[in-house]
């Protein structure tokens, strides 16, 4: 039997829509997600609030270093403590922790210089230090890179108030000065990633099966039901690792509605790629048919090739306008209105050239790839990080 070059070109016209599809689906979850939250919106403290270890493992400087800590530093919250952890104490970062220190003598501030070599993960061996030296019972890691408002410790102890919930996690938003790189990469966290999201989250009835890692937070005695982080010293994506294996003992693992920001270094193309590149490779890593899957939330392709076996002129209009319209809707629900993103806002016209970078991005993650982090470099085998031999 012989299959007609129209038969084919029909199916692939038809998966050609699954984009748009998406695209409805991840502006219908915005809108259940982010409905009533505005940047009035108060924050409650709970009734009975806790004490918080926040921690943060460091390695060198980022953009606006001190700007960053200090945001963790000006809670609208009455008890916690922040914890950095270094390799060594040449850190380029320890005499900003230590201005900080002075400049915020009300807070519970503390250094710790190394951690022990516990496995491949660098970051991981540090948050098991920092963990076993902690004042409180919540636990809230969050990257050198972050940037939070006041009420960010409010929100996550309201969400950790409920005994149900085992894990916070939240969606991000970049600051990027005027660099184009930076502005491609940023411009997908809340046009691209955060729609991702929100589709899991409205599927996984308002919840989450893995965390996001700018923002983790927890319980010792939930970390404790996992095997600590010492149980996560060797996984390459720790963050998803943390809340799957949460989730899967039976906590919830919410969704915080009050997004924070990711403060993004001036940096070329090359480097915005590898970023989105280990990006990409952490999800097939962890979630090898969710990464298969990516292929159908990227409308440009499918659009390109709808314009290439479209049957008539008319045929072709329909998909481009359909792209156009559906993919900025979406990208204005979920980036401008729900994560309030003011990067969206500006650089609105540079969605075409953000999809076009991904789809090149998740191509090149179906090929054999080293990690590079932290100017080390890694092999994954089996979701674990291998370090790759400097020698010869």
């Amino acid at each position: 039997m012989t299959i007609s070059w129209i038969a084919v070109r029909d199916v692939f016209l038809l998966l050609s829509l699954a984009p748009f599809a998406y695209y409805l689906l991840a502006i219908f979850a915005a809108q259940r997600f982010f409905r009533g939250v505005g940047p009035s919106l108060a924050v409650p403290l709970p009734n009975h609030p806790p004490g918080i270890s926040i921690l943060k493992p460091i390695h060198g400087l980022d953009r606006e270093t001190y700007q960053n800590y200090a945001s963790f530093c000006r809670q609208n919250y009455p008890e916690f403590e922040i914890l950095f952890c270094v390799s060594d104490a040449g850190d380029p970062a320890v005499p900003v922790i230590a201005n900080l220190i002075r400049d915020f003598p009300e807070r519970s501030i503390r250094l710790l210089i190394g951690s022990e070599p516990l496995g491949a993960s660098d970051k991981v061996n540090k948050l098991a230090r920092m963990a076993r030296e902690t004042t409180h019972e919540v636990l809230i890691v969050s990257d050198s890179d972050v940037r939070v408002g006041p009420n960010f410790l409010r929100a996550i102890a309201t969400s950790l108030a409920d005994p149900k919930v085992g894990g916070v996690t939240c969606l991000y938003r970049g600051l990027v000065e005027e660099c184009f790189a930076a502005t491609l990469e940023a411009l997908g966290n809340s046009t691209d990633f955060a729609p991702g999201v929100l589709v899991a989250w409205l599927l996984g009835n308002h919840a989450l099966d893995f965390m996001l890692g700018a923002v983790m937070a927890t319980t010792k005695t939930h970390l404790a039901e996992i095997g600590g982080f010492e149980s996560l010293v060797d996984y390459f994506s720790d963050d998803y690792e943390l809340g799957n294996r949460l989730a899967a003992r039976g906590h919830r693992v919410k969704l915080s509605r009050f997004p924070v920001s990711i403060v993004y270094q001036s940096e070329r193309l090359p480097a915005a790629f590898r970023h989105q590149l280990r990006w990409n490779l952490s999800i097939r890593y962890s979630r090898p048919w969710g990464h298969l899957g990516l292929i159908f939330t990227q409308g440009l392709p499918w659009t390109v090739l709808a314009l290439i076996l479209a049957p008539s002129p008319d045929v072709a209009a329909e998909y481009i306008a359909a792209y156009v319209l559906l993919r900025g809707t979406m990208a204005w629900v979920v980036g401008a209105w729900g994560m309030r993103d003011r990067l969206v806002r500006h650089k609105f016209w540079a969605l075409p050239l953000r999809d076009a970078f991904a789809f090149f991005v998740w191509l090149a993650s179906f090929f054999p790839q080293r990690i590079h982090w932290r100017g080390r470099q890694f092999l994954v085998r089996k979701k674990r990080l291998v370090a790759v031999s400097s020698r010869p």
